[in-house]
């Protein structure tokens, strides 16, 4: 997915991005993976952020950025920051890292992030890599206004710091971190055949969740644990899940 970078300069651009999302982003010496919620809690941008210079670099999926310059605009009020889209671009790969690359907070597997001029990509085939993580996507699997990201691995993902104080929307996230138990969330299914991207999954005619990405007879899914077992089928695909 192409991506876009956006630029927030000014002296309080540190503390404004850390009172917004949901990670630590003060460290200068590394990438963070992080999120911005709403009020209630749900996903609507995920995001890496760097320190470049006196700028706080945020690398985001390219029909996102200007929604999200907007939101972070929104927030900005009387604080002395400037907050626009630049022509930077992200590169990004699995092989050796570049100069100036960064490893990627997700997983180790996932290879090294760079924000530079030329964008370039090693070929790695990330939808492949992806859905044997378990890692979703901006819009694809995370889908705004609807995710909870505890239910999309963002703590397994190194997304979230229940450590850091106050965000937008930490109240519902905390919650659901320490009194709940999570009923719901993406996982890695076997899928035998085809189906498009956000095919319902069901078992006996009951709603068990949602098929999203596939490769090489897997897929991302999002299920209900208490009805995902036998006989799930996603449109012509029939999925299955070991628990």
């Amino acid at each position: 997915m192409s991506r876009r970078v956006i630029s927030i300069t000014g002296t309080e651009r540190t503390d404004f991005l850390q009172d917004l999302v949901t990670n630590d982003v003060t460290k200068p010496d590394r990438l963070s993976y992080a999120a911005l919620l709403t009020p209630q809690g749900k996903y609507l941008f995920d995001f890496f952020v760097s320190h470049g210079g006196d700028a706080l670099l945020i690398d985001v999926a390219e029909d996102m950025a200007e929604a999200l310059t907007q939101r972070l605009t929104m927030y900005r009020l009387r604080r002395k920051l400037a907050i626009e889209l630049t022509d930077l671009a992200v590169s990004r790969g699995t092989g050796t890292p570049p100069e100036g690359a960064l490893p990627d907070p997700r997983h180790t597997d996932l290879g090294w992030r760079r924000i530079d001029r030329e964008g370039a990509d090693d070929g790695t085939a990330w939808d492949a890599l992806r859905v044997a993580l378990t890692v979703p996507e901006s819009g694809v699997e995370l889908v705004p206004n609807d995710s909870f990201i505890l239910e999309m691995g963002f703590e397994r993902l190194h997304g979230v710091d229940f450590r850091k104080g106050c965000y937008v929307g930490q109240e519902v996230t905390a919650r659901m971190k320490h009194k709940t138990e999570l009923k719901k969330g993406l996982v890695t299914v076997d899928v035998e055949g085809d189906a498009p991207v956000g095919t319902p999954i069901t078992a006996e005619g009951k709603a068990v969740g949602t098929l999203y990405t596939q490769s090489g007879g897997r897929g991302l899914a999002w299920l209900r644990f208490d009805r995902a077992g036998t006989g799930m089928e996603a449109g012509d695909a029939r999925v299955s899940w070991q628990g």
